[in-house]
């Protein structure tokens, strides 16, 4: 089979311009297209639009390589490959929003040449590809085209599996079409892909792994708060428990779940299990304890405070982190955001600072929002975060340390006559 030479990609975002990067590296043509114009203007004048070392390293080593613009037809014109990575969020009932994908696929449509192989990467229910794109792009006049899903998989910052380390899952409208997508895939991947009898297969695998992990992390949140009330340090507590070498998979609790996938996916099996007259209970319950976190997080703080005689209306509280992970500068479902909307309606005096989304903080740096603040309530474990010097919290006189992340030292911190609490430790 002739290998194809030129690729699109519709969708410049976190999933998107690492996958337009892989590609040009690879030796493809890559044409890339994002309807944020700003975006567009900073990939062109040379500059990664994104904070990640990693993709950052991979932008410069495709510099000028990549064809892009704010035209999608444009783009996929000319295209052997298109390749959708656009955002698939939830609206504000949780109910899955296909917009932004609708959109793409019928610019795919009105443009594409014959014998184009469209791939989705982006996150969708099962029975999206069959139900929703392809009726779409069956519109085209063109008489031969493929369609295939392989759903994006990606860590951001995560520098032991990037992009062409993890393996994929594959799954086409017909054998054709998987054959297409198995062996563009092959060129770019440097691990296992896995081809599946069906897309609805391939659709509904990264539904149940990011699933999978917010069940988890709910079991986790839910123990951490029991074993507060027990004086049981649940980091200790996992430590044992990953001693088993069998059955036992590690999850860690935290003030709350971020990002485009964990917080989003679980509702789109609910969504669609509910069209076809199934509901899930336990999913829906893992959603509502880990919503819970940040206001558990926030009381947390309160509780002491109020032990202390004191009032959080008007106190001076320092927030670190605003981004869902470490060392990134992605907020998309950050629950930083939830904790700050939580302390603002409570009156708090606040003070921010992320070193990734500077433009966000209202300090300029780690030792301002120190100086300024009583009360710290980490959110993110930066490593700046991590590795930051304790003492300078004896130093600016911070009187309570709540740890989001459970990435502290904690013993030190008490050392130092500081009221430390944890998730669950």
């Amino acid at each position: 089979m002739k290998m194809q030479n030129s690729v699109a990609i519709i969708g410049l975002g976190y999933i998107g311009l690492p996958v337009a990067c892989l590609c040009a590296i690879y030796g493809y043509k890559v044409y890339g297209a994002d309807i944020d114009k700003n975006k567009i203007d900073l990939i062109k004048k040379g500059t990664c639009p994104i904070k990640d070392d990693y993709l950052e390293d991979q932008f410069k080593k495709v510099k000028g390589k990549l064809n892009v613009t704010d035209n999608l037809k444009e783009a996929i014109k000319d295209a052997d490959i298109v390749i959708i990575c656009v955002p698939t969020p939830v609206d504000k009932n949780y109910t899955p929003d296909l917009t932004a994908l609708r959109s793409a696929t019928a610019s795919v449509s009105e443009a594409m040449k014959e014998n184009t192989l469209i791939i989705i990467e982006s996150t969708i229910f099962p029975g999206t590809t069959e139900e929703i794109v392809l009726p779409i792009l069956e519109e085209s006049n063109v008489k031969n085209f493929y369609l295939a899903h392989c759903p994006e998989r990606i860590d951001p910052g995560n520098k032991n599996f990037t992009l062409e380390r993890i393996p994929r899952v594959i799954g086409g409208i017909n054998k054709d079409s998987s054959i297409k997508a198995y062996k563009f895939y092959e060129k770019i991947i440097n691990a296992a892909i896995i081809e599946l009898s069906s897309v609805k297969a391939a659709e509904a695998t990264k539904i149940m792994e990011n699933t999978f992990r917010d069940i988890n992390i709910a079991f986790i949140n839910e123990m951490a708060k029991s074993f507060d009330k027990a004086g049981i340090d649940i980091m200790e507590v996992i430590k044992g428990a990953n001693t088993k070498p069998f059955a036992f998979k590690a999850h860690y609790p935290g003030v709350g779940v971020g990002g485009h996938c964990i917080p989003i996916d679980p509702y789109y099996l609910i969504s669609k299990a509910k069209q076809i007259g199934f509901d899930h209970d336990f999913l829906i319950l893992a959603r509502k304890i880990n919503e819970s976190m940040p206001v558990y997080t926030v009381e947390l703080l309160e509780n002491k405070l109020k032990k202390l005689d004191e009032s959080i209306e008007g106190a001076k509280i320092g927030v670190l982190g605003l981004t869902y992970k470490a060392d990134v500068d992605d907020v998309r479902e950050s629950p930083a955001l939830k904790v700050i909307d939580i302390l603002k309606e409570k009156k708090a005096e606040l003070f921010i600072f992320d070193p990734y989304v500077k433009e966000k903080s209202n300090v300029k740096d780690l030792n301002e929002l120190l100086e300024k603040s009583d009360y710290i309530i980490l959110v993110t474990d930066h490593k700046e975060f991590k590795n930051m010097d304790l003492d300078k919290l004896k130093e600016n006189k911070i009187k309570i340390i709540i740890d989001g992340r459970n990435c502290l030292d904690k013993e030190k911190i008490k050392g130092l006559k500081i009221d430390y609490h944890g998730i669950g430790r």
